[in-house]
């Protein structure tokens, strides 16, 4: 079997791509010698379609595997494949029917028949013809002659010759059964015996939860039109971790928005201006599903997880226009009335407008990824922006109208702040006038929280996303190339009882070699071992599925015969679609002989086992396939006057077997097998003695016409780009993937020394990291220069946009010590959390610079105007920074599937909080009045004018 993988660009038409590998198929169709399968097009879908596993279950035990595969491919097959999305079901495990005719070589020379004569007679008497119609009275009747055969005793009849008036018949030569196929794979399960499994694969572009659900739904139907005792059990399926990982944020979305409405209540002081705000949460999501809709994404773990974290951050426009409205009530004219509301939603609308397009615009980069990381994380960005643009909307025209209704009728006026952020106040006063009069204290600040970030920074791992928790572990399990197919099943269900003896492990399902071509094209000493786990709140206390891997680690041990490799279902997928590996980390090697390859791999395996962190590493199986090797020797051909076809002819047809028909039965169509028995082709005595019929009549072993002897061969032979290449696998455990290529590589260098013309790459999740991290090398950048240019714009003035600049190293330091307290490496998720940092920090800073920029041109000095603005912006300030992070607390202590993926990007969203909000209200109200002193007074009118109409 050959199997080739093309990728193309990501967007590309998949049909316009079908279409162009289809030209180019025929083409090469023209150069492929025959005897070879015609090479085709797998079904339209992707690596990720296999959508649903089953097995048929039967309880009754009346039904052998040949019973139970003619029940999966002709009575559920085909009912499951007219689901729509599904593009194709594969079966595996258990016996294809055949009818087989097992020739007697010794009946073919004592009846002078030879084996090309069988093969043709049974072709010559086993079909239809039709002939037109003839009329009768007016009427057409279609003229049909029916020669199929019908079962056995159709084929035992069949005549190959006439000896003296006697016919020699097919069942005189030949003993004619129904049988099983030649098989490559088998399904195992639980360590007790085979089943009979199919694979459901979705159409490509369909919704896999759609197709799912159809497909079950069929399912029901199916089990109910089974025989008595038998039915079909599915037991993977790619609902489940979707459902999980769903399940997961949705619960983090809800004990988010219960948290932010809580803080909201304390902060706010009152119901009435608390619910002012808390109504801008449902208008913020629902606005930001409708983007997500429109734009054809879906509700999965990303979108979702963006909606999580922007929970705080919806409501920060709408906080500090209600925050505003309320300050103008209580301190204006009593009944101010409309004019009232109108003048304090006027004051903020610009800065509201700035600082949450600045949260908005910092996640727009974000959308460029391209490849695999543009895919994960698009939709989460997509989610952030449409929900603060959701939050933007309703701060502006709802929030007023709320604040205008609720406030002035029950005010939320007492007179006084509330209770919280009196006590705030009577603490942070002091503290700001000591900053600010002694500016030095607060460089001093500074100046250790950068220092903390300079130390924690090196100590940092790095990865390119954590590990996606499914609940189900694969092991992949390799023996030895020569092994047979029922050896392999023998070891396969030694490690299938091991493994259920592991107390979390519910079920066991393995797939050994291969069924129907498709999905998968695994020889048959391969083998995947699907490790179906119990719901985690059955597992031992304290153990994550990692723990339970090293536990599965120590069961196996080492099994006789075969390596092993763990991983899971749609990680190994993943890693197979990107890299063409199968291992979270792989070193690729490169070069034209296979035997220097296997040799260097080697030396590279053994380097890498050395190295901390690494296991499961294994060599790719280049080379150790014995092989039985029939050279023809063509003087001897000479001899006799025989053409090669006619050798290879027979070798072909007397021991691999040829399909000269087939038999229908109803709607089955079953194959007619011709192959001599297998006493006559189990060995290479055995072959040499088969006969080969000279053009005279002469009867030759084949032994004198050929050399056979018992060579080792290749396993495989892998190209990439159309160089020969070996993978050396490898997964990673308790290190980040980022220090351990940086180890391996040095280690390498030193110890490996490769022959010319051969070299290495490294695949797999570090090369994603590496091409995220260029990636953002770009994106970061153009981040910063753009929302430089909306800061300057909104403030108007550079000096302003400067000092809420600083806030950004600072809150930098906050993201990168919570990383490394939580103890987590910097990934792409966390550099998602480091750029929406951005955002937050510098809406942070806007709240309080535009408002001692008001103080200012209203004359106070430049000290008066940065403790008097920090100490009125207090409560937006924290009521913003709080919100945000008890927004994102449910994903920091979430453990379900998929809280892996977000945990990154809320810790450092979270610690950065923490940092930049301290040291908004703590460092730039002491740095205000340098970066004010410069003012020239004209431009301080203006600016001032700007600052007022900035006011927040």
């Amino acid at each position: 079997l050959s199997v080739v993988s093309v990728s193309f660009e990501d967007g590309m038409d998949i049909y316009f791509a079908r279409q162009l590998v289809g030209e180019r198929l025929q083409e090469a169709r023209d150069q492929i010698p025959a005897g070879f399968g015609e090479p085709q097009m797998g079904p339209i879908s992707t690596g990720m379609g296999l959508v649903l596993y089953y097995y048929l279950d039967d309880t009754t035990g009346t039904y052998d595997l040949t019973e139970l595969r003619a029940i999966q491919d002709w009575l559920i097959k085909t009912q499951l494949q007219t689901v729509p999305g599904v593009t194709e079901v594969l079966g595996i495990g258990g016996y294809e029917k055949q009818y087989q005719v097992v020739v007697d070589p010794d009946a073919l020379l004592r009846f002078g028949v030879s084996l090309d004569q069988v093969i043709g007679s049974i072709e010559a008497n086993n079909l239809n013809v039709g002939a037109q119609f003839i009329e009768k009275n007016h009427e057409e009747f279609v003229v049909r002659s029916l020669g199929l055969a019908s079962g056995l005793e159709d084929l035992e009849s069949i005549v190959l010759k006439t000896v003296h008036g006697r016919p020699v018949f097919l069942a005189d030569v030949a003993r004619v059964t129904t049988g099983g196929a030649i098989r490559r794979g088998v399904q195992t399960r639980n360590g007790v015996g085979e089943v009979v499994a199919g694979m459901v694969v979705k159409l490509f572009g369909s919704n896999s939860s759609t197709v799912i659900r159809s497909v079950e739904e069929k399912l029901d139907q199916i089990n109910r039109t089974l025989p008595a005792g038998v039915r079909l059990v599915p037991y993977y399926e790619q609902k489940s971790i979707v459902a999980a990982a769903v399940a997961t944020v949705t619960g983090a979305l809800v004990q988010g928005v219960a948290l932010v409405v809580l803080v909201l209540i304390l902060f706010m002081g009152g119901w009435r201006p608390a619910l002012a705000v808390i109504v801008s949460l449902p208008f913020s999501i629902l606005f930001a599903m409708i983007v997500l809709w429109r734009l054809g994404i879906s509700a999965n773990l990303m979108s979702l997880g963006g909606l999580a974290i922007a929970i705080g951050m919806m409501v920060d426009g709408t906080i500090v226009m209600i925050e505003n409205l309320e300050q103008r009530l209580r301190t204006g004219p009593a009944g101010g009335g409309r004019a009232a509301v109108l003048a304090a939603a006027g004051e903020v609308a610009r800065p509201v407008f700035f600082s949450v397009a600045i949260v908005a615009a910092v996640f727009v980069p974000l959308m460029t990824l391209s490849g695999v990381e543009g895919k994960t994380f698009r939709p989460l960005a997509i989610a952030v922006a449409a929900s603060m643009a959701g939050s933007l909307v309703f701060a502006l025209t709802l929030a007023p109208l709320l604040g205008d209704v609720l406030l002035k009728r029950g005010g939320g006026s007492s007179g006084r702040d509330p209770l919280l952020v009196r006590t705030l106040l009577a603490v942070y006063r002091p503290a700001g006038r000591i900053l600010v009069a002694r500016p030095v204290f607060a460089l001093i600040l500074a100046g250790a929280v950068l220092a903390a970030g300079v130390l924690v920074y090196p100590r940092l791992g790095s990865e390119f996303t954590p590990r996606l928790q499914e609940g189900t572990i694969l092991v992949e399990l390799t023996r030895a190339p020569s092994i047979s197919l029922e050896e392999s099943v023998r070891t396969n269900l030694i490690v299938e009882r091991r493994l259920l003896e592991v107390p979390e492990v519910r079920e066991v399902v393995s797939r050994i070699g291969r069924g129907e071509v498709g999905a998968h094209a695994h020889p048959v000493n391969s083998g995947e071992i699907l490790v179906l786990l119990h719901p985690r709140d059955r597992w031992r206390r304290g153990l994550d599925q990692t723990a339970i891997e090293d536990s599965i680690r120590a069961k196996l041990g080492n099994v006789p015969g075969a390596r092993y490799r763990l991983s899971q279902p749609i990680e190994i997928t993943v890693d197979e679609l990107l890299e063409g590996v199968r291992s979270q980390l792989a070193v690729k090697l490169f070069g034209e002989d296979l035997q220097v390859l296997r040799e260097s791999a080697d030396d590279i395996a053994a380097v890498l086992e050395r190295v901390p962190g690494a296991v499961d590493v294994q060599v790719d199986q280049v080379s150790g396939a014995p092989q039985l090797q029939i050279t023809i020797d063509r003087q001897s051909l000479a001899r006799y006057g025989v053409n090669v076809a006619d050798v290879q002819q027979l070798i072909h047809a007397a021991v691999g077997g040829e399909e000269v028909g087939n038999i229908y039965e109803g709607i089955r169509k079953v194959p007619i097998l011709v192959r001599y028995r297998e006493e006559a082709r189990n060995s290479a005595a055995a072959i040499g003695a088969l006969v080969v019929t000279a053009p005279d009549g002469a009867l030759v072993p084949l032994a004198e016409l050929a050399t056979i002897e018992e060579v080792v061969g290749s396993r495989q032979i892998m190209r990439e780009n159309n160089q020969r290449f070996i993978a050396v696998n490898c997964n990673v455990s308790g290190r980040d993937i980022g220090g351990f290529v940086a180890e391996a590589r040095e280690r390498l260098e030193q110890e490996v020394q490769l022959p010319a013309g051969y070299w290495t790459e490294w695949a797999g999740q570090f090369k994603l990291q590496q091409r995220a991290n260029a990636r953002f090398m770009v994106v970061v950048p153009v981040t910063l220069a753009a929302i430089t240019l909306m800061l300057v714009t909104g403030l108007g003035s550079w000096r302003s946009s400067l000092l809420i600049m600083i806030n950004i190293p600072l809150a930098l330091v906050g993201g990168l010590v919570a990383l490394h307290l939580a103890g987590l490496n910097l990934s792409v998720p966390a550099s998602v959390g480091f750029i929406a940092l951005f955002g937050i920090a510098l809406g942070n800073g806007m709240v309080f610079v535009t408002r001692a920029d008001q103080l200012m041109a209203d004359g106070r000095t430049p000290g008066e105007a940065a403790l008097e603005g920090a100490c009125s912006r207090l409560r937006p300030v924290l009521m913003t920074a709080v919100t945000t992070a008890l927004g994102l607390l449910p994903l920091l202590f979430a453990s379900g599937t998929g809280s892996e993926v977000q945990r990154p990007l809320a810790v450092v969203v979270t610690g950065g909080l923490v940092s930049s909000t301290l040291l908004t209200l703590l460092v730039l109200p002491a740095l205000m009045p340098w970066f004010a002193a410069g003012r020239k007074a004209g431009a301080d009118q203006s600016g001032g004018s700007a600052g007022a109409t900035a006011s927040m």
